[in-house]
């Protein structure tokens, strides 16, 4: 059964008649996270998870729309939806949809590692699963968290001793959070652009316990400035704006820094492979994980991924969306001959 038909407004459950994020303006939208990808204003009603619902409202305006808790079920004509965690971002979710016995699992965006703040990928059993495949290609392996922390934080205290300021580059949802908790650990002196700043307000009036930061305006002075490190999101780089913190050097956060050439092609001075997407092992062991007997599989190097899943011997097929545009989505670079190797291989690789 064709639980969820792959339309030109998005992905829509015929029996419920309600889409998950939809990329044109429908009557019901079930949202899995606040990326603006996913995310689009229009929609007559929205259902997300609780602590994606100020995120949206952030994100969209004066919106209808409901909070659902984790594994909550409602009904909407005889189709049962549930949302559980795809450790993506704070308040990501994944949409379980069950009618008449056939189960279907929207991912959304999701990772496997937990980060400490923005749940733990909860494997679903189905049916069917959709998947993403933004970083789906054997070379993409993520180190651990804790690894590049530990990265940033010499890089940091190596700046602090050359005298210039840590400026470093990560989009203002999810990723900030993360680098937050990395940085707090080796300063308190923290200052953040303003699209960071209002996601961390949101953040902090619904209760996330975050740590204290100053945003950057015209008045901030050299001696605030002095000995911080400067969270920013990809749009401020190379911007007027970053003339303030000279001297200075930039690190950018991103899973795209995993290929070589992409810190010297960014004209970054750092480049840390920290991602909110799952590596090519996580997808794996995501799909596996819900013993799904197909996999459709959405944005990023899906015809590498579906084919390494068709030769493992699970149905795979691709589907074409509009996801990909959130910031790190939009910083994908062109395929090199690295990547093309790597594509050609990638059925033969091992998991």
């Amino acid at each position: 059964m064709q639980l969820v038909e792959f339309t030109d407004k998005g992905l829509y459950c015929r029996p419920g008649n309600f889409y998950v994020d939809p990329w044109r303006p429908v009557e019901r939208a079930i949202i899995t996270h606040a990326h603006s990808d996913h995310a689009r204003w229009g929609s007559d009603q929205y259902l997300c998870h609780h602590h994606t619902l100020p995120l949206l409202k952030l994100r969209l305006g004066d919106v209808r729309v409901q909070g659902q808790d984790w594994g909550e079920s409602v009904d909407i004509n005889n189709v049962k939806i549930s949302l559980h965690p795809a450790g993506h971002i704070i308040g990501s979710a994944q949409v379980r949809i069950e009618y008449n016995g056939e189960v279907w699992v929207v991912s959304g965006d999701y990772k496997t590692e937990d980060d400490g703040i923005s749940g733990v990928f909860e494997p679903v059993r189905c049916h069917s699963f959709i998947s993403e495949s933004t970083f789906g290609l054997p070379i993409y392996t993520w180190k651990s968290q804790s690894e590049i922390f530990s990265e940033i934080q010499r890089w940091i205290k190596k700046n602090e001793e050359a005298g210039k300021t840590s400026v470093i580059i990560g989009y203002s949802l999810g990723k900030a959070q993360r680098i937050l908790k990395c940085v707090a650990d080796v300063t308190n002196k923290i200052l953040v652009h303003g699209a960071i700043w209002n996601v961390h307000q949101v953040l902090q009036q619904n209760g996330w316990n975050l740590p204290e930061v100053k945003r950057v305006t015209p008045e901030t002075t050299k001696e605030e400035i002095k000995n911080a490190v400067v969270l920013a999101p990809p749009s401020a780089d190379g911007t007027s704006w970053m003339k303030k913190f000279n001297p200075y050097n930039v690190g950018t956060c991103s899973g795209w820094m995993q290929v070589r050439g992409n810190v010297r092609r960014r004209n970054t001075d750092a480049g840390f492979v920290l991602s909110d997407h799952a590596d090519w092992n996580g997808l794996l062991q995501a799909t596996k994980a819900t013993g799904a007997e197909k996999v459709f599989v959405t944005h990023g190097f899906q015809a590498a991924f579906s084919r390494y899943l068709n030769e493992s011997g699970t149905y795979s097929a691709e589907v074409k969306t509009e996801y990909g545009g959130e910031e790190e989505e939009q910083e994908k670079p062109s395929t090199t001959q690295e990547q093309k190797s790597e594509i050609n291989s990638a059925g033969e690789e091992e998991s």
